[in-house]
């Protein structure tokens, strides 16, 4: 009944993670699949398998992930937390011991009631057809993710493959739609939109609404290079009296001083949950507000600005060998082909994305930005990449690779290009303030972590295929046409990345004093 109930609420997809507690879920799902109702996927590492079940739900659709009790539920939280900061409506099914083997000694028993910092919709035992099917409807309904824990008792294997009775459809039907909702301000004309991460329906509504946008690269349209502009130090003619924030901005320091600095900022979010790191918001809604007026001098003024910086970060590049995270972003995005699917991984990747590449309208750029960790990002972009109608690319650093090589052990495999820049260590920590030159002599040790792995023979150990690509050309031609699970490995150097977006920097600035 759980696992019909989650086919007739749309499931198209659940990551299997084997284990005996959860044998009755596991046979279910089988069979759901055998009969063509849903894809299964196995995967043994818990914390992968979250990730996976959370690239699969990224888009709206619901997917679940089962795992056995004690501590595996436990390597699911880092996807819920995801999940959570996210509004992805990953579904967390676990199994657990009965309650009254608590405190008992009994093996991999732990108390799971709220352990994924959710909370749990606890399956009681023999609760019958009527409650079963309502508590995975209120799963399916919960805004982000939910957690089902089902206690089972021995028997653990099916005493029958009898499966119900075809007959209504969900038990409670229950609508995911989101809605838009807009009103009149009193914004000044000369107001600037940043966009960071949030619902896909309403970040596209307020790129639309005709004032400038800075877009984080997972949100739609923006201006290209516009966080450039805001890390340099816009200058005075391109400084807006309003800045209107709309989901979570966290890539930019140049975001929150532009925040901090400007007398109003319109912080649009869900309920209490508004953006606002720096504590500056003037005022906070779940609504966007419409423009009283625009200014069509001054959004000229920056269309020209963020076309002049182009130009000057374009040549900065091309004098500047190949390759650097910079230069991959760039070429990665260009090179793809329309209808692509991006996933970025978080530190250096997405800030090159968002410093160097192209806004492309054809392309859908996902990231884990709710928690901006690394873990679980291979898994995440094979998620994508299953439900992804197209050609799905992924671009992460070394670290973030190796963090989640198991996502690599999969039963089935989608066509997904992960490039991985590898700089043999911790590159984002080189731009932050521990890697000023006067913490060399500890840097490398505590930051920079090099841990020379051989990636090729990795991805030998997963039987998957490798490359490594020494120029521009040769890295062109192994993005341009994917097919299957393949790794395009660029290599480069840490040393003078620093030096770098320095000179990227005051690239953007002298723009402004010609």
């Amino acid at each position: 009944m759980i696992v019909d109930e989650l086919v007739r609420n749309g499931v198209h997809h659940a990551v299997l993670c084997p284990g005996s507690r959860n044998a009755p879920l596991s046979f279910a799902l089988h069979q759901a699949e055998q009969k063509g109702l849903l894809s299964v996927h196995v995967r043994i590492d818990e914390r992968s398998a979250g990730f996976l079940a959370l690239g699969l739900a990224k888009t709206g659709t619901p997917a679940v992930v089962t795992c056995t009790s004690g501590t595996a539920v436990a390597n699911l939280h880092p996807a819920v937390i995801e999940a959570q900061l996210t509004n992805v409506p990953l579904i967390a099914l676990t199994a657990d011991r009965p309650v009254d083997l608590y405190r008992t000694g009994a093996s991999q028993t732990i108390n799971q009631y709220d352990l994924l910092g959710i909370p749990t919709l606890h399956m009681p035992e023999g609760g019958g057809e009527a409650v079963t099917r309502s508590l995975i409807c209120r799963a399916i309904a919960a805004d982000g993710p939910s957690h089902v824990n089902v206690p089972f008792r021995p028997p653990l294997t099916p005493s029958d493959d009898e499966w119900p009775a075809s007959g209504r459809g969900a038990w409670t039907e229950t609508d995911r739609a989101f809605a838009v909702e807009t009103r009149a301000s009193e914004l000044p004309a000369r107001t600037l939109v940043l966009l960071g991460d949030d619902r896909p329906e309403r970040l596209l509504a307020a790129s639309r609404l005709g004032w400038p946008v800075i877009a984080e690269p997972t949100a739609p349209g923006g201006l290209r290079h516009g966080s450039l502009l805001l890390n340099a130090g816009l200058p005075e003619h391109l400084r807006p009296e309003a800045v209107l924030v709309v989901g979570r901005v966290t890539l930019s320091r140049g975001q929150q001083t532009l925040l901090g600095a400007t007398p109003i900022v319109h912080a649009v979010g869900d309920q209490a949950q508004w953006p606002d790191v720096p504590f500056s918001a003037t005022r906070a809604s779940t609504w966007l507000p419409e423009p009283a007026a625009l200014d069509g001098e001054w959004t000229q003024a920056w269309q020209r600005a963020v076309k002049d910086v182009g130009v000057a970060v374009d040549d900065l590049l091309d004098a500047t060998p190949w390759p650097t995270g910079l230069h991959v972003a760039r070429d990665l995005v260009q090179g793809m082909p329309s209808g692509s699917l991006l996933f970025v991984g978080s530190s250096n990747p997405i800030r090159d994305v968002d410093f160097a590449a192209e806004r492309r309208s054809d392309v859908a750029v996902h990231a884990n930005r709710g928690a901006a960790g690394i873990d679980g990002s291979v898994s995440t972009a094979l998620g994508l990449a299953f439900v992804h109608d197209g050609p799905a690319y992924a671009l992460m650093g070394d670290l973030t690779f190796l963090h989640d090589s198991n996502g690599l052990l999969a039963d089935r495999r989608p066509d997904l290009t992960i490039v991985v820049l590898n700089d043999d260590g911790g590159g984002i920590f080189s731009l932050l303030e521990q890697g000023a030159p006067e913490y060399d002599g500890s840097f490398e040790r505590i930051f920079g972590t090099p841990h020379g792995t051989d990636l090729t023979a990795l991805c030998a150990g997963y039987r998957i295929p490798h490359s490594i690509v020494d120029d521009q050309e040769e890295f062109r031609s192994a993005i341009a046409a994917p097919k299957g699970l393949q790794v395009v490995e660029v290599q480069a150097k840490r040393d003078e990345l620093r030096a770098l977006h320095q000179r990227l920097k005051a690239t953007v600035s002298t723009v402004f004093t010609r």
